[in-house]
């Protein structure tokens, strides 16, 4: 198995690991609401940073749910998770939340897993099928809780249904598994929240970068990601230009 194989079948399995280990916590019942997604974030960070401190110790790491520290900054290779991507959604009992194990190497997001536990599916790089095509209106999936302005001018302009769903990482794997054609976001995010999902979407052969066209980059001493655009290939550039004009 080359590095590359390794290292997506290292993010695969902890992402499935951290995503049973939180259906269990949820199943149990002891917590409801936001103590829930706090629980769970809590306990899925100890699984993921223990597990890539014992078998990757030379990499770097950041998490959502860990303090950063400037060390990841002199690393080529960091690994980028999100323990609960869409703790609200964790804590409603929803399917559309996940666990994000990606790794940026030298900026890029290159490899990764995206699990979706409350629909039993992990999608990661190294395991690829077609992204699924169909006929009519594009759909545009968005924030539930802040769906950004720009994406009202690109639904309008392409005939397209505007689709509110949970976290990026259920956004970004829609458009993976041909739910949607067109993820857009621009209010705000954060590295933990699109490493993996991107790396994903980039093995899957989509279109992604920030909604000026310009690269994702990872492992900044900031960071903030403004906005965020990942996409069918044959719609990107339409895309880009809407949001130009």
């Amino acid at each position: 198995m080359d590095a590359a194989a390794d290292d997506a079948a290292l993010a695969a399995r902890l992402a499935r690991e951290a995503g049973r280990l939180l259906l269990d916590i949820q199943a149990a019942g002891k917590f409801t609401g936001k103590a829930l997604g706090a629980e769970g974030d809590a306990a899925a960070n100890r699984l993921l940073c223990a597990a890539l401190r014992a078998e990757r110790p030379d990499d770097g790491l950041l998490s959502e749910e860990s303090r950063d520290t400037p060390e990841r900054l002199e690393k080529r290779r960091v690994w980028i998770v999100d323990p609960v991507d869409g703790t609200r959604e964790y804590g409603e009992a929803r399917t559309d939340w996940a666990v994000h194990v990606g790794l940026a190497i030298d900026g890029v997001a290159s490899v990764g897993a995206v699990a979706l536990p409350g629909l039993d599916l992990v999608l990661r790089t190294d395991k690829l099928a077609p992204v699924p095509t169909r006929d009519g209106a594009p759909r545009i999936v968005i924030s539930r809780s802040r769906p950004p302005a720009e994406a009202d001018r690109v639904a309008a302009a392409l005939g397209a249904v505007l689709v509110p769903m949970g976290s990026a990482g259920a956004k970004a794997m829609a458009v993976v598994r041909g739910e949607a054609e067109i993820y857009l976001h621009s209010g705000g995010q954060f590295e933990w929240d699109s490493c993996a999902p991107v790396a994903v979407a980039l093995a899957h052969g989509l279109h992604c970068s920030r909604l000026d066209g310009s690269p994702l980059r990872y492992n900044q001493a900031d960071l903030y990601m403004p906005d965020l655009l990942i996409c069918r290939v044959e719609l990107a550039e339409r895309v880009l230009e809407l949001l130009a004009a």
